[in-house]
């Protein structure tokens, strides 16, 4: 596994060799990778950001663009580009984030150390 992490910087300013803001499991970069490929994605950027969302006030928003927002924070790990923006990467600071699947089930699990709370359905949490 390609090791080589950094730290978010602006999308136009290369990345250093500090620690990132969130980093995947091995499970979770082999579904990213299953999902950009399966869905012809192969160029996109997977975006994390913490938005407003569910009973304890804030969620997790990944998606897959194309273009890069002004600020956004970018940083590269085992071949995936990973991007955030300013206020997201205060959230999500030594976050982990895993692919889970059960015989029912199946999503991205977030270890957030930042996270004082969350709902009793692991949708949300507060900071």
């Amino acid at each position: 596994m390609d090791t080589t992490l950094a730290t978010p910087q602006p999308a136009s300013t290369p990345t250093t060799d500090d620690a990132p803001v969130l980093t995947l499991t091995e499970a979770a970069v082999a579904q990213v990778k299953e999902v950009i490929t399966t869905q012809h994605l192969e160029g996109h950027y997977l975006t994390i950001r913490v938005v407003p969302a569910g009973c304890s006030g804030l969620g997790y928003d990944l998606n897959l663009v194309k273009e890069l927002k002004d600020g956004d924070l970018r940083w590269t790990q085992d071949g995936i580009e990973l991007v955030t923006d300013k206020l997201s990467a205060k959230y999500l600071a030594g976050t982990r984030m895993d692919w889970v699947k059960t015989d029912t089930a199946a999503g991205f699990k977030f270890e957030n150390p930042n996270a004082k709370s969350s709902c009793g359905c692991g949708n949300s949490f507060s900071a």
